[in-house]
């Protein structure tokens, strides 16, 4: 899809099942490279990046069959040690094939991820983290050439320059399931997402403990075999259909959203004059107020406020009634979006890493250009509250 154009002025109001977690579906299909056994992965989002990972494995030797929301990865080994350029330049989140390979064939050669343009999102983290397992990797001709003759399990930091690294913490972790001895990873990441790949493996007849916690104690198994898992619902796909029910006034139902999920996010909208109710099934949210209230936000990590939803809730303050501040500590360069959301009559100064914005009542129609898939979702919401036809392109 190259364009869409959003008519201002209507009120969300329905009920929406939300999809599987995509930054836990990548890593989870990838886990499944260290057992040559069959595996099965259900609620699978529909998304491109989904069928790019599994291009990745079928190129490196392994079947798969994807219908509806269901992923097998057949019964087999591993026949081709590299994973192209072609391929993993398309999305960066495929560097997470490089632990469960190494780990599993003692070498592999996966090509360096793409740029992105929310900043610089180095992988020294991941380098780290196996080269304190005893991987040797080294940087030749734009790939990364990773040898092992032997995993040996040892105390791994990974915190890094702006707190931890979700895929960084993964490919850590799936490649000390394999690695001989006890392995504990420090400063780990505790996003939903890592929770839902450690439990996965667990299934997969890993020992892990400390599941959900900054420490990761994992004791090296000789193998793993496949297993069943289902995707934990999607908490940004979650978050931006919160902001989307607030924006504009309207009332939906999150089927299968988890509260848990969305604290930090669930903390502000409520300040805001929100009302978010927790069913059995999801999560029912409208607004019990007219106006929405100014807030001040800081992304951290989790628990923390994401990053994630920083545009999204910065749709939301410049329609809010006050001063709000949005302070991004994760990827200081992801404001891209500020110029677009002021070309729709928004009011807000950036300074340094602190967005500030003065709310409005309105907001009005304009063409609009899309930077990345986060940004994309902010004016979509934008353009739900402007006065006339948004036209968001690129997505």
């Amino acid at each position: 899809m190259d364009k869409l154009l959003v008519k201002g002025g209507n009120h969300l109001t329905d009920t929406v099942k939300i999809s599987g977690a995509k930054n836990a579906c990548l890593p989870l299909i990838a886990a499944t490279l260290l057992s040559g056994e069959a595996s099965t992965i259900t609620n699978v989002p529909e998304l491109r990046d989904i069928s790019t990972m599994l291009k990745i494995i079928n190129s490196l030797g392994r079947k798969t069959e994807y219908s509806g929301n269901t992923i097998k990865v057949l019964e087999g080994e591993v026949t081709n040690l590299t994973a192209s350029y072609e391929l993993v330049s398309t999305m960066r989140a495929s560097i997470v094939v490089l632990g469960p390979l190494v780990a599993k064939y003692g070498e592999c050669k996966v090509s360096f991820p793409g740029g992105c343009v929310i900043g610089p999102r180095p992988i020294d983290l991941h380098m780290k983290g196996l080269r304190a397992l005893g991987v040797d990797i080294k940087v030749e001709g734009g790939y990364l050439i990773a040898k092992a003759r032997k995993l040996i399990g040892n105390k791994i930091y990974l915190g890094g320059h702006f707190g931890s690294s979700v895929l960084a913490t993964v490919n850590t972790l799936m490649a000390a399931t394999l690695a001989e001895g006890r392995t504990v990873i420090e400063s780990a990441a505790c996003e939903p997402e890592v929770v839902d790949v450690t439990n996965f493996l667990v299934k997969m007849g890993a020992d892990i403990k400390g599941i959900g916690t900054p420490t990761l104690i994992v004791n090296g198994v000789e193998k793993l075999h496949g297993a069943k898992h289902d995707v934990i619902p999607d908490r940004i796909e979650t978050g931006t259909y919160m902001i989307g029910a607030v924006i504009t006034n309207g009332r939906l139902f999150l089927e299968g959203a988890k509260a848990d999920h969305n604290l930090a996010l669930i903390d502000i909208l409520r300040e805001a004059g929100a009302v978010i109710e927790e069913k059995p099934s999801g999560l029912d949210i409208y607004r019990r107020t007219e106006q929405v209230f100014a807030a001040d936000i800081t992304t951290h990590t989790y628990p923390g406020f994401p990053t994630d939803l920083q545009a999204q809730i910065m749709s939301l303050c410049c329609v809010s009634k006050g001063i709000s501040c949005i302070t991004e500590k994760i990827y200081p360069d992801r404001f891209i979006h500020i110029s677009e959301l002021n070309r729709m009559g928004a009011d807000i100064l950036l300074e340094g890493p602190t967005a500030i914005i003065k709310g409005k009542p309105t907001l009005s129609g304009a063409p609009v250009m899309a930077s990345d898939l986060r940004a994309s979702a902010a004016l979509v919401l934008a353009g739900l509250v402007g006065d006339g036809e948004t036209g968001d392109m690129n997505i």
